[in-house]
């Protein structure tokens, strides 16, 4: 890989985690009927999309120079997209589940789920993502990032990679705040701690089915506290109506 090639995959990578954002921000606030920030990060980016669809990409093309029935077969190519997104999605939510020690989505609901991290209606729906992004979308965007001049890109990529690598870390430490402030007050009453678990309203609107683990029965209180601030938060916006 030549170092013009690192730059357009950093590039690739914060377009498609922005694109990723602004899918599941309009999909999520359609259903809420509000504005919802969705995503880990702060910031407009959604990295999964990103790294997801850099793999995507990148897999399918190493497949189609070396597999001719997988070059030659779009239902071949969307198939493999759906694999490579379930994994993905697997993989990830197994290893955030490690890192922060709660669930961020849970599928067990749904129908054909392993272990609540993924199942077939969103498996289903990432690889026909994906085989849009490797048949139309990225065509069009890869040409558009080749035609960008060198040292652009060389800005580019360290705009990109300084602003993640401070909205990564932010975001990091308000979810082990959020952690720490759970597991603190955990054989405490709610009332005690209300306020400080409003704080983190952000990361409860994004993900609304997460879990803590080993806290028992308090994450049905926290939701029904996060719940109600949303509820006020509501009734004082329709009132300035």
């Amino acid at each position: 890989m030549n170092g013009e090639v690192f730059l357009e995959i950093i590039i690739l990578f914060a377009i498609y985690s922005f694109l990723g954002w602004v899918i599941e921000t309009i999909y999520v606030s359609q259903a809420k009927k509000e504005f919802v920030n969705r995503g880990f990060l702060k910031g407009p980016f959604c990295p999964i999309y990103g790294i997801g669809a850099i793999l995507v990409i990148q897999t399918l093309m190493l497949a189609n120079n070396n597999i001719t029935i997988i070059s030659e077969s779009l239902f071949l190519k969307l198939i493999a997209a759906i694999l490579l997104a379930t994994v993905l999605e697997y993989i990830t939510g197994y290893l955030l589940e490690k890192l922060f020690d709660c669930k961020w989505w849970d599928y067990s609901e749904r129908f054909l789920n392993v272990n609540g991290r993924i199942c077939l209606l969103y498996s289903m729906f990432w690889g026909f993502l994906s085989f849009i992004l490797i048949t139309v979308v990225h065509p069009v965007t890869i040409n558009f990032v080749n035609d960008i001049n060198f040292y652009i890109k060389l800005s580019l990529m360290f705009v990109i990679i300084i602003y993640f690598a401070i909205d990564t870390i932010n975001s990091v430490s308000e979810i082990i705040d959020l952690k720490k402030v759970v597991l603190s007050h955990y054989e405490n009453p709610l009332y005690n701690f209300t306020e400080q678990i409003s704080r983190y309203k952000r990361i409860f609107q994004a993900f609304p089915r997460i879990h803590f683990f080993n806290v028992g029965k308090l994450n049905q209180e926290i939701k029904g506290c996060v719940q109600n601030e949303f509820k006020k938060i509501r009734t004082k916006l329709r009132a300035r109506k």
